[in-house]
């Protein structure tokens, strides 16, 4: 890798069974955070919280050689219908656990203990990589300003995703 910047296509997916492109705030933060880093906005979705519609979208998309990065918001509470870690770990080839236990070690400085209900979580597949965050603005900025946009970076240092993603 050189030492320039290198800009990632990158997909947005949320995961609702009740936002619409109008009420999707945290997407739409997402988006704004990946391309004034200079990443490009691949696409963006909506996709219901079905573990089979979210398979089907995610694999599409892991396999598309387009995309290099997933950053999805949403259904990785504990409710019965937050299935997005049941749907997504298993298309992913390497967990990155640390990812999960950055995140809840930052995120308890905002929301305390309620932070142990976050089952946030990131992998790589296919050399894409995708991270999966909660629904909420604030912990979409939270993951964004603190893990995804440094790991995504190829100039930072000591290290980053994005050489396990580009092929020379």
């Amino acid at each position: 890798m050189n030492d320039s910047k290198i800009a990632l296509p990158l997909a947005v997916v949320t995961v609702s069974d009740t936002r619409t492109e109008a009420s999707d705030t945290s997407g739409r933060l997402l988006i704004d955070c990946l391309e004034e880093a200079g990443h490009v906005l691949h696409s963006k979705q909506i996709v219901k919280d079905d573990i089979y519609q979210l398979r089907a979208e995610i694999s599409c998309l892991i396999a598309d050689p387009l995309v290099k990065g997933i950053i999805m918001t949403g259904g990785t509470g504990f409710t019965e219908r937050d299935n997005t870690q049941k749907a997504i770990q298993p298309l992913l080839e390497k967990q990155i656990e640390g990812f999960g236990e950055l995140f809840r070690h930052l995120s308890f400085d905002e929301i305390g203990t309620s932070t142990i209900q976050s089952r946030v979580f990131a992998g790589i597949s296919n050399r894409t990589i995708v991270f999966c965050l909660p629904g909420s603005p604030g912990a979409c900025q939270t993951g964004w300003e603190s893990i995804i946009q440094y790991q995504l970076d190829s100039t930072h240092r000591p290290c980053n995703f994005v050489d396990k993603l580009i092929t020379d």
